[in-house]
């Protein structure tokens, strides 16, 4: 799964990578990002097909929800069902996204604790989750609809297996293109790009407790935890 992300990239690395417009607004630096929080997506924008960076709910609300309590349960989708769940279905055909981040952790079980690990790319660079969004309607009509999103997960690659058995989909910068087309609507076009990334590519390291805390953000969470070498 994917329950905590960073995202501290300069807004100007962001704009050239997922190809925004200069005027983006900037945004804070983030080092533990949660659940149900605001997270920054990229969408195609019609009609005038530009990407934009939006802000959206994480945990995904399905347009014909009743309430907003599904969203908890949905902050990530399997790759494997997306094209059979009927959360997933619509969203899968027209509501695709970018998730832009730079790292993100998963929990390892060690005796009675757990152990947090950060995953980043071997170079630093920021990357792309799979996500797909939707808009809900509000139960009152003088707000606006919420508009949320979820992250795509597949199987766990050789650096990810002794940690986790799921990973988040990482997309490929050369596959932006097309997962955002909005043109795409065929599944069979669209799930062969949500594979386990080249563990090669990737790197985990242990960092300590205080990233657990929700409230914590900071430099400190993604500190190597030395003595546990």
């Amino acid at each position: 799964m994917c329950g905590r992300f960073t995202l501290r990239t300069p807004m100007t690395q962001l704009v050239r990578q997922f190809g925004l417009p200069d005027t983006t607004s900037p945004l804070n630096a983030r080092y533990n990002i949660a659940p149900s929080q605001a997270i920054a997506v990229v969408r195609t924008d019609l009609p005038d097909r530009v990407r934009r960076l939006s802000l959206l709910k994480w945990g995904l609300v399905p347009s014909w929800a009743k309430d907003e309590a599904l969203s908890a349960k949905m902050i990530n989708a399997r790759s494997e069902t997306l094209a059979e769940k009927p959360a997933f279905r619509a969203p899968l055909r027209r509501h695709r996204c970018l998730i832009p981040a730079d790292g993100y952790y998963e929990w390892q079980k060690v005796g009675s604790r757990k152990q947090p690990y950060y995953f980043r790319l071997r170079d630093h660079s920021p990357f792309a989750f799979a996500g797909l969004w939707d808009s809900w309607k509000r139960p009152n009509p003088d707000e606006p609809p919420l508009e949320s999103c979820t992250i795509i997960t597949t199987a766990a690659n050789e650096i990810s297996q002794p940690i986790h058995d799921r990973m988040p989909a990482i997309l490929r910068e050369s596959e932006y293109e097309l997962w955002l087309n909005p043109d795409v609507q065929e599944s069979e076009k669209l799930l062969h790009m949500l594979r386990p990334l080249d563990a090669s590519l990737m790197v985990a390291e242990p960092v300590s407790s205080f990233v657990n805390q929700v409230r914590n953000d900071g430099p400190r969470c993604i500190e190597v935890e030395r003595h546990l070498f």
